[in-house]
């Protein structure tokens, strides 16, 4: 194995390991998204160009949740052309709550924010518009890059800010985490596997929650196996008042 490879492994499993760190951490943003389920109110989750993959990977997702909303927007997605102009339209100030003011969230839902950096204006306006609808948000971000920082929203504030509970990716200031010889950017990210793990974490201690108030969570069966359709489908009948992607 080449040292640039063992030294990306070795990260991953370092910062990894470093999550089990957070434990209560993430307990208090499971047990905000557990009052609003038990409340019949709604989870959300939003996130902006790269960002977005998290709210890909817990939206419509075998094994996650059924009742997990995303917020998209096609200006955001990375099927735009030019690519370039997701990072443009990311600090378009008030796009964010146009967005929130065309979603169905209202006071009493939950709404994960992942971004790495937590400065530009699209997540703090989305932040902001949510606080005011009295929703609870929980924040997927760097500190080390956050304190590095400046906001690119007039208001000066960052994610990590405004977040009912903030829960640090450990990633590195520029994300990327290996050095090679001959060049001054580094090499592969980690935002996305540290992101992904804490939302699946999220996920996982909420069904713990549910289960231990003796409620069985909406979790989708894989569609490749046979028979699980039905499974599915009889979730989202169940669940369809907190279902709002359909």
């Amino acid at each position: 194995m080449s040292q640039a490879l063992r030294d990306y492994y070795t990260q991953i499993q370092q910062k990894l390991g470093a999550l089990a760190q957070q434990q209560a951490t993430i307990d208090s943003a499971a047990g905000l998204m557990l009052e609003s389920v038990t409340q019949g109110r709604n989870l959300f989750v939003f996130g902006a160009s790269h960002a977005g993959i998290l709210a890909e990977e817990m939206s419509y997702r075998a094994g996650g949740l059924a009742i997990v909303n995303p917020l998209f927007s096609a200006a955001l997605m990375l099927n735009v052309r030019p690519l370039t102009l997701t990072s443009a339209v990311e600090n378009v100030e008030g796009l964010g709550r146009v967005l929130v003011e065309a979603s169905p969230l209202q006071r009493g839902d939950t709404l994960l924010i992942h971004s790495v950096s937590g400065r530009n204006a699209i997540t703090i306006d989305v932040a902001l518009a949510a606080r005011e609808r009295g929703v609870s948000l929980v924040a997927i971000t760097s500190l080390a890059t956050a304190a590095q920082v400046t906001s690119r929203h007039s208001s000066g504030k960052l994610l990590a800010d405004l977040a009912d509970v903030t829960l640090d990716n450990h990633c590195d200031y520029g994300d990327a985490a290996v050095s090679l010889p001959g060049m001054a950017q580094k090499v592969a990210p980690l935002s996305t596997i540290m992101g992904a793990t804490l939302a699946n974490s999220l996920v996982l201690r909420l069904c713990e929650m549910m289960l231990a108030r003796g409620q069985v969570p909406p979790v989708l069966a894989s569609a490749n196996i046979d028979g699980n359709q039905q499974i599915n489908k009889d979730i989202m009948a169940s669940w369809c008042d907190q279902i709002h992607y359909l």
